[in-house]
């Protein structure tokens, strides 16, 4: 087995492990999937608190139908709202609630935890500058963005 071999089982069988457990842990803490937290993430970072079902479903790389069943929970969970574009009404968004910006606020602290001790601490400060210019390399790797809402 090669070093190419090697390197891309290794990436993909921590990247399934990783989720696996940053998933496990947000529903046992805040009853949220990673998913659920990644969308929450996203309008919390983004202006106004809200996003375009389009951006948002670009932003996730979920398919449309794909993020409308996503936001749908999370609208029946109270922590999102759809609302209209006043100029556009094939236009709709998803915006955060206050209640789904106290769950996000709730939920990063864990989810923070959770990174630095299944990620962050297997590297020195040095590793991890060389792993994100690495990283930074692969296609879809660059749109940024902080893990958590201050």
């Amino acid at each position: 087995e090669g070093a190419a071999l090697q390197a891309w089982r290794g990436y993909l069988r921590s990247h399934a492990s990783i989720l696996r457990e940053l998933d496990a842990e947000l529903i046992a803490e805040e009853g949220l999937t990673a998913r659920d937290y990644e969308v929450l993430l996203i309008l919390g970072q983004a202006p106004e608190l809200r996003l375009a079902m389009s951006g948002l479903a670009e932003s996730t790389m979920l398919t449309r139908s794909g993020i409308t069943r996503l936001i749908d929970g999370l609208v029946r969970e109270g922590l999102i709202e759809r609302v209209a574009c006043p100029r556009d009404a094939r236009v709709s968004y998803a915006q955060l609630t206050e209640a789904g910006l106290s769950k996000l606020r709730r939920a990063g602290t864990g989810h923070v935890a959770a990174i630095e001790r299944l990620f962050l601490a297997h590297f020195s400060p040095r590793e991890l500058e060389q792993l994100a210019e690495l990283i930074g390399r692969l296609p879809g790797a660059s749109s940024g963005g902080s893990c958590t809402v201050e």
